[in-house]
């Protein structure tokens, strides 16, 4: 994907954090070849506090407060080892309200792993649209708390930002809130040609050429529709969709059945592939448990997908575990990049970069002319993952090339 000098000169790429890889990367792919450090001055004051400024011409006397005038900046927002998200977040803020001020047009916060999701609802049920009926036990579970999300979302609003963009939010109650402030102008992108693309020109599973022996997983009735939605993206006739159940015990105890409502059941299923597709993961406790579950199967493989992954102590430790065989995950949280970060889980760990694919879908929010790309992503896989050297065809180009 390429722009030419006018168009990329009429987007402006910055982050909360000056050496964010991730955004970086966003930047390059939208034809940005400034650094954003020579873009934006991440100014902190002797008491700490922050004061950002888009960097000007020191003699230019004439466009005083004007330098963004009819442009749109672009705020890329990831989570970092280095600072906290209450700090990023504030950050965004008020990077964007700066923006505005400089006389920004519009002003686009990509936060590839929306800030405050997981407190989508309040102590009562008028706060918070959820696809459930909320008994009085789920309402107690927000007893004394803010209905952060809303929060979030408003504070977004009033400094400035006018276009939200994430990928694979897993929550009604955020969607629809962030739907509602920004008008319509949120873009909750769902990853399925992504995933799509690589599972099947990948050997990460093994399955026949209509999908005999492939099975898809959703962890719960949550997940339905994104796994479905993934079976249909496949396009393979003769793959299996099941469904599991779980019922939460305690804060981290979970058991697992098979969903009464599974659009198919275990039998004939021995041996299979099998993929078990998820939104996020954190402590590792519900997959392990359902990856250990789904060893009645019998499983040739056993894959977890997933798109936002929080690599915590006790994830890595968990996820080690041997009835889970692989791992592909997105780089929503870029840290997941770093082979420290990954631990002990590197031998298990496939992260598809979706740089690329973000800045694509920027240019059709700002109605940019672009080049398109069938698979615009790319893929970073230790060399202690045994499936590293063997030959992995991913382009259609090197498909026909392997034909002849």
């Amino acid at each position: 994907m390429t722009l030419s000098t006018n168009q990329s000169s009429n987007v402006v790429v910055v982050s909360n954090s000056s050496d964010n890889p991730f955004a970086i990367d966003v930047a390059y792919a939208m034809g940005q070849h400034d650094d954003i450090a020579d873009i934006i001055s991440m100014k902190q004051f002797m008491n700490s506090e922050f004061c950002p400024r888009f960097i000007s011409d020191e003699s230019d006397f004439e466009n005083i407060g004007r330098k963004l005038k009819g442009k749109a900046v672009v705020i890329v927002s990831t989570g970092s080892l280095v600072k906290s998200r209450q700090e990023l977040a504030m950050t965004n803020l008020i990077i964007a309200r700066a923006a505005k001020e400089n006389g920004a047009e519009r002003v686009i916060l990509v936060e590839p792993d929306l800030f405050y999701s997981a407190q989508d609802r309040g102590a009562s049920k008028d706060l918070g649209e959820t696809s459930f009926d909320r008994d009085i036990n789920d309402v107690k579970k927000f007893d004394g708390q803010p209905f952060t999300a809303k929060l979030y979302a408003q504070m977004l609003k009033l400094s400035g930002v006018d276009t939200v963009m994430t990928i694979h939010n897993h929550s009604d109650s955020v969607q629809k809130i962030f739907t509602e402030v920004f008008d319509g102008d949120f873009h909750n992108l769902i990853p399925y040609e992504i995933y799509s693309h690589y599972l099947l020109n990948s050997n990460i599973l093994d399955y026949g050429e209509d999908g005999e022996g492939l099975v898809l997983c959703a962890p719960d009735k949550g997940a339905r529709s994104f796994v479905q939605k993934m079976f249909n993206t496949l396009g393979l006739s003769k793959a299996k969709f099941i469904m599991l159940d779980k019922e939460r015990t305690a804060e981290r105890k979970v058991e697992i059945t098979l969903h009464k409502e599974s659009e198919h059941t275990f039998d004939g299923l021995d041996g299979a592939s099998i993929i078990l597709f998820d939104d996020m993961v954190r402590t590792g406790s519900t997959v392990v448990k359902s990856c250990q579950f789904l060893q009645k199967i019998n499983p040739e493989r056993m894959v977890f997908a997933v798109s936002h992954f929080y690599a915590s102590d006790e994830g890595r430790q968990k996820m080690a575990h041997p009835a889970l065989g692989e791992i592909l995950t997105l780089n929503t949280l870029p840290t997941i990049l770093n082979r420290d970060v990954q631990g002990r889980l590197r031998k298990k760990m496939v992260v598809l970069k979706v740089e690329k694919w973000l800045a694509q879908e920027l240019c059709n929010i700002l109605d940019l002319p672009q080049s398109h790309e069938q698979n615009p992503y790319k893929i970073d896989m230790s060399s202690k993952n045994p499936r590293f050297k063997r030959k992995i065809w991913f382009s259609e180009e090197l498909h026909e090339l392997k034909k002849k």
